[in-house]
């Protein structure tokens, strides 16, 4: 990944949430609405959300040191996994108990100021489509040919993920509070507002199950892609030898554990298999970058040792 890019489009995220969150506070303070409180603490809790994942992301910057000799690299895990439980309770627990109480109490939306939800949805709705628009010309490199729901599933860095899942439904979102705005508007019954919160709470909480499965998976160590593991086997076995098995795991987004046990001829000095380590450190390094952290474990063949018997 590219670290600024995901950095970019999460401040293009934060910059959309902050304004888009004022606006729509306005909005209910003028007229009740519980579709645009909703709206306004799912804005609130984005902006946040896109604050933590900064804080994540320089944090995790930080080198090794003697009490996290692999560095700080999943750190970025732990404050997108943090993101989804804002996302779930803030966001969709809050969304869903304020349409609880308005269907117990629905009222219409009166008054002067009917109009202003309607104005500050649509304006919501082009800042956010700006926003996600970023976040998608950011991820299209990294996508490659995958899908979108397979580059959300296999993605190893978090940040534009999650900024695509807020994005996307941030916008679904709006399109809920108009619906639920407007048929308030149309029928005079607060029902239909207190539908439209309910839709915006289910979709929130949907997103933040999928954003905690995913970043969960990310915490417990998910190995190199298929394209990379098949990379380092080439590289390693590039010099004649053959890999026994073979081990991955990402330490961070860009960084990867990366431990094998390989072949070496019977007989081999030790000096020979020195130099055959680094040479293949070396390959393996050339062909993934991210391999920064190698332990190769020289091993002779079991026929080998039986011949030799």
């Amino acid at each position: 990944m590219s670290a600024s890019g995901g950095t970019k489009a999460v401040v293009a995220a934060l910059a959309a949430n902050l304004s888009i969150a004022a606006m729509k506070f306005v909005a209910f303070a003028l007229t009740a609405s519980s579709s645009m409180l909703a709206e306004a603490i799912h804005s609130v809790a984005d902006s946040g959300n896109q604050i933590l994942l900064l804080i994540g992301g320089r944090r995790a910057a930080r080198g090794a040191s003697p009490e996290h000799p692999f560095g700080y690299g999943r750190e970025r895990y732990i404050y997108a996994f943090i993101v989804s439980i804002v996302l779930f309770s803030v966001g969709g627990l809050f969304a869903l108990f304020e349409a609880w109480e308005k269907l117990q109490n629905p009222h219409g939306i009166e008054g002067p100021w009917w109009w202003v939800p309607l104005v500050i949805l649509a304006g919501s709705i082009v800042a956010e489509g700006l926003s996600f628009r970023t976040a998608l010309r950011e991820a299209r490199p990294l996508r490659g040919g995958q899908s979108w729901v397979s580059f959300i599933r296999n993605a190893k860095q978090p940040e534009l993920p999650v900024v695509l899942l807020e994005d996307f439904g941030a916008l679904i979102g709006l399109v809920c509070a108009l619906f639920g705005v407007s048929l308030t508007l149309v029928t005079g019954n607060g029902v239909w507002d207190a539908i439209g919160t309910a839709l915006i709470g289910i979709l929130l909480v949907a997103i933040a199950t999928v954003l905690a499965l995913e970043t969960s998976s990310l915490l417990l160590g998910e190995p190199a892609s298929d394209a990379d593991i098949a990379k380092i086997t080439a590289a390693l076995e590039d010099d004649g030898t053959r890999v026994i098995h073979l081990r991955t795991m990402h330490l961070g987004p860009d960084e990867l554990l990366v431990a094998a046990k390989f072949s070496v001829e019977r007989g081999a000095s030790g000096e020979q298999i020195a130099r055959a380590i680094d040479d293949a450190e070396a390959r393996v390094r050339g062909s993934v970058p991210a391999a920064r952290v190698i332990y190769l474990e020289p091993d002779i063949p079991r026929g080998a040792l039986a011949e030799a018997e």
